[in-house]
């Protein structure tokens, strides 16, 4: 037998709502977490400029220079 205390209530194979219940929930967060992204005032930084920091991470680890 399994004990109760050992199941994660969050998990989602684990649930007493039914599939409909969970997409709307899962909707209700996902654009939660969306409006969040909008609404954060930090600067945005391009995807060019992301590949290019990473690629230039990735050389340098390649050429021997830790990198932090």
């Amino acid at each position: 037998m399994i004990d109760p205390s050992l199941i994660d209530p969050l998990c989602p194979v684990v649930s007493d709502l039914g599939p409909e219940e969970q997409a709307a929930s899962y909707d209700r967060w996902f654009r939660a977490e969306v409006q969040a992204s909008l609404d954060d005032p930090r600067p945005n930084i391009s995807h060019d400029q992301v590949m290019a920091e990473i690629h230039a991470l990735l050389k340098a680890k390649d050429n021997g220079f830790e990198v932090d």
